[in-house]
């Protein structure tokens, strides 16, 4: 993704007079973001704010609060103000089970946005489910997260609390083996994953889609995603003959990897999923990262008519980080949350119920909107209902998009 400059927005937030009860907090400060007699509802966002992965995380949280304060100022919920609360996992599960835990104890949280990680996002999910505090991820996309461990005979919905509005590995994985194998014209795969259950996960769907359709895996390879030399695997790589890698991983070690595996002499491209669709991956690949590849979530938000108004918008807010692969989504989230909490006020005669949580997960399965991503809506198993994908390939030390489509099984 492209850095952006972006100025700050300004507007005086206020709620309604409408007085309501329960899971929310009167404001009795006067603040701007507050308004006078209504009722605060916090949003939580989980996310790495600090770390490898914090480009991802802060256009996460940035967009998420954009949402918030753009629902203020069009007073979307009569006598709600929404407020957004941002801790950090670092993309660690066992943060993320620790902030799912404070989210949780805050009786002013009802939902929360996040996290990144599939992995962090195992660890909380039962934390949420059991409050009945709705979570809606911009960025999950390991399919088990939804649709149960079993997912590929079986599936089974294991929290009704857990929604995302991005879609699974399950075709993310395959639509970027349909590309490398029909479009690329690439035969011999060297498959890499990082260990991890987004990495692991998104690497078995691309290799199964790509054996499937005639393409032979010449060598496999996990990489400890702690180390930053992968020297001994980018030699691997050149002796077997590949002429494509494919990384299940995140761009951290999906850039030096990259990087070292031309320099070994493997002049062949990476390709991996939306967790190296980074500005981060090109400035680690540097400039042997041309032709690489990525898939990512959804059509380019520069390019639909729906995300105008949110680039612009974001552009003027003032934050100091770009949006980066998951913003639009994490807008969508957050605006998923606020649609649900509208429709158990208005259920509720202009009032939160004291089961307010519980009401607001019920209500996100039925929420339907037109969003920055397209339509927004979700399945029986809380997925995505936009199915949307997008090839990305490294040009001129940019990302350009080159095919937007579906897998088509």
């Amino acid at each position: 993704m492209r850095q952006r400059s972006l100025i700050a927005i300004t507007a005086a937030l206020a709620a309604g007079a409408l007085t309501l009860t329960a899971c929310g907090s009167r404001d009795e400060d006067g603040g701007s973001d507050s308004g006078s007699g209504g009722t605060t509802v916090t949003i939580g966002v989980d996310a790495p704010l600090t770390g490898d992965l914090s480009a991802l995380g802060l256009g996460i949280k940035n967009s998420a609060d954009l949402a918030a304060k753009t629902a203020n100022k069009e007073k979307v919920v009569d006598g709600v103000t929404f407020k957004v609360e941002a801790l950090d996992d670092q993309a660690q599960p066992s943060s993320g089970q620790q902030n799912a835990t404070k989210f949780v104890a805050d009786k002013n949280v009802l939902g929360v946005v996040g996290p990144l990680n599939s992995s962090v996002a195992e660890s909380m999910q039962k934390v949420f489910d059991d409050a009945k505090l709705v979570e809606v991820s911009p960025a999950n996309t390991n399919p088990a997260l939804t649709q149960g461990t079993d997912w590929q005979t079986s599936k089974a919905r294991p929290y009704k609390s857990y929604f995302r509005t991005s879609t699974t590995d399950a075709i993310q994985g395959p639509f970027a083996a349909q590309y490398v194998y029909n479009d690329s014209k690439k035969k011999k795969v060297f498959v890499i994953d990082d260990k991890k259950t987004y990495g692991a996960g998104l690497a078995a769907t691309f290799t199964d889609e790509f054996k499937k359709l005639g393409g032979t895996v010449v060598g496999t390879e996990h990489i400890n995603p702690d180390t930053k030399d992968f020297s001994a695997v980018a030699t691997k790589v050149k002796n077997s003959g590949a002429d494509v890698v494919y990384y299940g991983g995140e761009y951290p070690q999906a850039g030096p990897l990259s990087k070292q595996i031309k320099a070994a002499g493997a002049k062949v491209p990476l390709v991996g999923g939306d967790g190296i669709y980074s500005a981060d991956f090109i400035k680690l690949a540097g400039a042997s990262g041309g032709g690489d590849l990525a898939t990512s979530v959804g059509a380019p938000v520069e390019e639909l008519a729906s995300a105008k108004e949110f680039v612009a918008n974001y552009k003027n807010a003032g934050y100091k980080e770009a949006y980066e692969a998951y913003g639009g989504y994490s807008y969508d989230s957050t605006w998923a949350i606020i649609e649900a909490v509208k429709k158990v006020v208005e259920d509720n005669d202009g009032k939160l119920p004291d089961d307010a949580r519980a009401q607001v997960a019920a209500a996100m399965q039925g929420v339907s909107f037109d969003g920055v991503t397209g339509k927004v809506s979700f399945d029986e198993y809380g997925d995505a209902t936009n199915k949307q994908l997008t090839v990305y390939a490294v040009e001129n030390g940019d990302w350009k998009a080159v095919k937007s489509g579906t897998y088509t099984g």
